[in-house]
């Protein structure tokens, strides 16, 4: 390379690779945008738009009839040549790979146009002269398939073309618009399509194959740094640009004189980095509170800028381990950032000896009110008994204390890697206090630490647990709380998917409630306030049987709201998981270990299964031939499929070897946990009954809220008939993978009462008011209750 006159050397590979940049992604969102929009307008519109274009088109089509034919005659012999030039110029410049992505993009454009309900249509051009159309090449102008051709072939070709000719080549091609007003006529929605459906399959196109390098202006970096004192005599690329920049060795002054030579290291920033680095801010900006990012920078100039300035507060502290020389804007977009070589060699695990001095180094930083950011090993350095810092990318002056912890949360896990747990958190609580190493060991997170740091080390997901343990063991603390640091909770967005949830399953009943209400009007309030006390009691008994298998250590009150706000979480979840979750979730909270508080809810759902199945039998008993249980006993046909299905399932599952490992680990012991429950319950008969009594009150409570429910309409069931539709119809929609079971449990309880004789006109609204009573007021109960629950860290 010569500049100025002088002969400059550069060894290594300046051509960036292709990568898919931030304007790519969003091209191909706007171009999708874009034909939602115009097919929507088509087919919304259509009309109004129409005849707003003959308005417009009216006042400012001012041409001939000649005069238009003319004008449309030249454009359509320009836009007839574009696509030939384009390919022209790809030819003599011999860029075959582009030239095939070229006609792979108008190809595929116009297959895709051509594709109609009837089939395969063939572009239909021909020498048939149409009504105001006197020229060949004018139908070309009309038919999508060539605007979409043309403007897919230019979406690809244009971050190879030229600027000037890129702008002008897209003014042409969208001149169409305002040409088509200009000589009175209207601009036909499926022109419009075609650009729509031509610039997307582009953009997809230019995503897949990447963007071209961009040229790197080295010789503007070279009379940068000559203006600043140092000559450039010979660059050597240390790393091609990428997802980060473009870095460079600089030799400077007289090669032939090595005591007059001198070293920089030129960092050079391309578009393809300015594109990243808006991505990244954008998805901290959604993802992170503020205290947990960096501001957000205006332009890439600023944040290398920035970095420059964090390295000379760094240098004035004695803790860099280079010095900023300059920053300059160049051409196309380029940013440089010229340093020093870094002094001395990175932290290994040589310098156990010098832990002590890290600490007390970044203690001394962040009394100075600097955060470094990316406390990688390598960016940490020993030179001449000290040890300075490096890469200041994500540095900050003045921020908030949530960086602080940090910072020391990222020297804990990439230090710990080298001199292990162990000695890294008793040296930093000598350092920094117990207290302080406490906070900062709430952020070793997936979430809480960058990519970048937990890519430095091995495994970080078992060092991390590591360094906790070692943080609790020396701390002396119960637990380590995990640091909330993104702007929505986990619980918070828990509860968005529950309420989201509640909607969905309340939405086909919405219809419902005129008619409901209508019936509401015959009905017995004495008897539905009964049906809501048995409902209520159904919550009491849950509150028992769980406070029995929790062996009477929870606080019943509690309990009993938590079982309200069960409701809410298992009514908005299918299958009812969510009320599980939340069970196990409180009894942690209330001082069970993970294990037993799943023992327990494990306990109190098969003792609650049991018993099920005991009242079923009896009640089936005490119906006797009166009651035509046929109805929901399924053939014997189905009964061997099903047992069959389920019998063949297990036989695969077994056969897996994760299958089996999850059911030797996590399943056998749960089980066995079970299994000494229930023979310690054998041992205290008065626990016993407890469990038993509120499993059975919450059986036969449900079934008596819906005997009053049925009441209050008038019906004269019996309360054996209706425990046992109860029952059965409950225990076969609980199959349903609705949440809550909703539409499931109606169906099934409406067809039992249908089938013991009860007329459609009483088991509907009774079902109805069955379902709000037992349901729907405890779901609304039971979000405020959760949110209570929240706000007293009991769930």
């Amino acid at each position: 390379m010569r500049v100025d006159g002088r002969e400059i050397s550069v060894s290594g590979n300046l051509l960036q690779p292709r990568i898919r940049r931030t304007s790519d992604i969003l091209r191909v969102i706007a171009s999708a945008i874009l034909m939602t929009l115009v097919v929507l307008g088509s087919l919304i519109t259509r009309p109004r738009w129409e005849a707003l274009e003959r308005s417009v088109s009216g006042i400012v089509g001012f041409l001939t009839p000649e005069q238009s034919n003319l004008v449309y005659l030249l454009y359509s012999i320009a836009i007839f040549a574009l696509p030939f030039a384009i390919a022209v110029r790809l030819i003599l410049r011999m860029q075959w790979k582009l030239l095939a992505g070229y006609l792979a993009a108008g190809a595929i454009a116009v297959v895709q146009l051509s594709i109609t309900h009837t089939g395969f249509s063939a572009p239909s051009w021909h020498l048939g002269v149409p009504n105001q159309l006197d020229t060949f090449l004018a139908q070309f102008l009309d038919d999508p398939r060539w605007i979409a051709m043309l403007t897919a072939m230019l979406t690809v070709a244009s971050p190879w073309l030229p600027p000037k000719g890129r702008r002008w080549w897209w003014t042409l091609l969208l001149a169409f618009v305002p040409l088509h007003l200009f000589v009175s006529l209207v601009v036909p929605s499926r022109a419009m399509f075609g650009v729509a459906v031509g610039w997307l399959i582009g953009a997809i196109i230019v995503l897949l194959v990447g963007t071209p390098a961009l040229e790197v202006p080295l010789e503007a970096a070279v009379r940068v740094l000559a203006r600043r004192g140092y000559t450039v005599a010979e660059f050597t690329v240390i790393r091609p640009a990428g997802p980060g920049p473009l870095l460079l060795s600089a030799t400077t002054g007289d090669p032939g004189d090595q005591a007059r030579t001198q070293q920089l290291v030129v960092e050079l920033y391309g578009q393809n980095q300015r594109s990243t680095g808006m991505l990244r801010q954008l998805r901290r900006f959604l993802a992170f509170r503020s205290s947990e990012r960096s501001p957000g920078f205006a332009s890439m100039r600023r944040a290398v800028e920035h970095r420059a300035l964090m390295g000379i507060a760094m240098g004035d502290l004695g803790l860099a381990n280079n010095k900023p020389l300059t920053v300059a804007a160049l051409d196309r977009g380029w940013m440089l950032y010229a340093h020093t070589v870094p002094r001395g060699a990175p932290l290994s695990g040589a310098d156990a000896d010098r832990l002590p001095d890290v600490w007390r180094a970044l203690r001394g930083m962040h009394r100075a009110q600097i955060t470094h950011g990316d406390l990688r090993t390598e960016e940490i350095r020993l030179a001449d008994g000290q040890v300075l810092f490096g890469g200041f990318y994500n540095a900050e002056f003045g921020t908030f204390d949530a960086r602080f912890s940090a910072d020391v949360a990222q020297l804990l896990l990439t230090s710990a890697h080298l001199y292990g747990p162990e000695r890294v958190v008793e040296s930093a609580i000598d350092i920094l206090g117990a207290q302080a190493v406490l906070n900062a060991s709430r952020r070793l997170t997936r979430w809480a630490l960058p990519a970048t740091v937990r890519r430095s080390v091995p495994s970080p997901g078992d060092l991390m647990n590591r360094v906790r343990e070692q943080v609790l063991l020396q701390t002396g603390a119960e637990s380590i709380e995990t640091a909330q640091i993104t702007r929505f909770s986990q619980n918070q967005i828990v509860q968005l998917v529950l309420l989201i949830g509640l909607v969905y399953v309340a939405y086909p009943y919405i219809s419902q409630v005129p008619t409901f209400f209508t019936e509401l009007r015959t009905v017995d309030w004495w008897w539905a306030l009964v049906g809501l006390s048995m409902s209520a009691a159904t919550y009491v008994g849950a509150a028992l049987a769980l406070w029995g298998c929790a062996g009477g250590k929870i606080d019943i009150r509690n309990l009993l709201a938590m079982q309200v706000a069960n409701t809410f979480a298992a009514t908005t979840t299918p299958a009812g998981v969510g009320g599980l979750a939340l069970s196990v979730r409180f009894l942690q909270r209330s001082g069970l270990g993970a294990v037993r508080a799943t023992a327990a809810v494990a306990l109190n759902q098969t003792v609650q299964v049991v018993t099920h199945v005991l009242l079923l039998i009896v009640f089936s008993v005490t119906a006797g031939v009166s009651a035509n249980l046929s109805h929901f006993v399924p053939s014997a046909t189905v009964l061997y499929l099903a047992a069959g299905t389920l019998f063949g399932v297990a036989g695969v599952a077994l056969l897996v070897p994760t299958v089996r490992r999850w059911l030797r680990t996590e399943v056998r012991p749960q089980l066995a946990t079970v299994g000494e429950e229930l023979k310690i319950l054998s041992r205290h008969p008065l626990r016993l009954s407890m469990i038993v009594g509120g499993c059975a009150t919450t059986t036969l409570a449900a079934a008596g809220a819906l005997w009053a429910a049925v009441e209050a309409f008038g019906g004269t069931t019996g309360f054996v008939t209706v425990t046992i539709v109860t029952m059965i119809g409950g225990t076969l929609a609980s199959a349903a993978p609705t949440p809550g079971g909703v539409g499931a449990v109606e169906a099934a309880l409406i067809g039992g009462l249908a089938a013991f004789g009860v007329p459609a006109a009483i088991a509907v609204p009774a079902v109805l008011l069955y379902r709000v009573l037992t349901c729907w007021l405890p779901v609304f109960c039971g979000w405020p209750l959760m949110r209570w629950l929240t706000a007293r860290e009991l769930i």
